[in-house]
């Protein structure tokens, strides 16, 4: 049973967290993820840091990125059981093939817990409410267009994440008689190349596309940006994740065809996932081993509003 919780529900659980004196000291913590090069990972490496310094301002943090090679990931696990880390915060580089390293850890002594996207074995795992995600980007859509068009969904790489977002924008789509979704299978590889690439492909062979639902922001201003190339206009353009990129885009007349995304953030999931960590130290399970934070959607009209993946944060 998946379990979500509101912010503020969440955010009452950080203040009431509060250990004991009794309560067994997070001393140190190894955390794993995709790229330090990348805003929402840098996001995620300041919110372990701000809340394992929150549970003892001693605690020894390690943060590496695997720079999406599954090798280097198992590699980064070795390490930090060697170095009898409390626990490992990873976003896992395959949720199912990163399984083994999990159990290693854990037959450590190691708790493991998972960000953003769910690695099997992991003790708890943290993450956006991903369908939501899907459904918001993608009503907007049909509101805009009226609950009539012809639309794109375009698909990325197979992780859970991916897959929920998809699922919530088909579900949405499905209760609109009037919208036809032309694509859902291509894979624009999570990337500004991808999307670009895809949406050439999308662009050549449909004369006649009202909106393309791209599965994060990159993806979305490759597509922006090939839409662009061929002159082509009126397409409205959604996706998920509110990343600086995609914040700059809201704002920017020029890039007008990008209209919304769904937000994550990436810093508090990360508190969430430490103290959630931290419990389980302890011996507190949480109710559910799947935590999903919610979504909000990020337009033009509010963008002015957002405190995205780089503002200063202190809570």
């Amino acid at each position: 049973m998946l379990k979500t919780i509101s912010l503020a529900g969440a955010a009452l659980a950080l203040v009431m967290s509060s250990a004991p004196s009794s309560a067994k000291e997070l001393k140190s913590i190894g955390v794993s993820l995709g790229s330090l090069g990348n805003p929402f990972f840098v996001a995620l490496s300041k919110g372990a840091e701000f809340e394992a310094k929150k549970t003892n301002p001693n605690v020894k943090i390690t943060a590496v990125g695997f720079e999406y090679d599954l090798g280097k990931q198992v590699t980064q696990i070795d390490n930090f059981i060697a170095a009898g880390v409390d626990m490992i915060l990873l976003n896992p580089g395959d949720p199912k093939a990163i399984g083994p390293a999990i159990k290693k850890a854990q037959a450590a002594g190691i708790l493991v817990v998972a960000v953003d996207t769910a690695a099997e074995g992991a003790d708890a795992t943290v993450t956006t409410n991903n369908v939501q995600a899907g459904e918001i980007s993608c009503q907007y859509i049909v509101d805009k267009l009226g609950g009539k068009g012809d639309v794109i969904i375009q698909n990325g790489p197979q992780v859970s994440a991916v897959i929920d977002r998809v699922n919530g924008c088909k579900s949405v789509f499905a209760k609109a008689p009037g919208i036809k979704v032309l694509s859902s299978d291509q894979d624009g590889k999570g990337s500004r190349e991808g999307g670009l690439t895809v949406a050439q492909g999308y662009l050549t062979r449909y004369p006649k596309i009202d909106a393309i639902f791209a599965i994060n922001d990159p993806q979305a201003i490759g597509t922006d940006l090939a839409a662009r190339q061929q002159g082509r206009t009126g397409i409205i353009i959604t996706s998920v994740d509110g990343a600086p990129d995609i914040e700059a885009a809201l704002k920017d007349p020029a890039t007008k065809q990008i209209q919304a995304s769904a937000s994550q953030d990436p810093f508090f999931m990360a508190r969430r996932a430490v103290q959630i960590g931290v419990g389980l130290l302890n011996g507190q399970k949480p109710a559910s081993t799947v935590e999903l934070l919610p979504s909000k959607l990020i337009t033009r009209d509010n963008v002015a509003e957002y405190k995205g993946w780089t503002s200063e944060r202190k809570e």
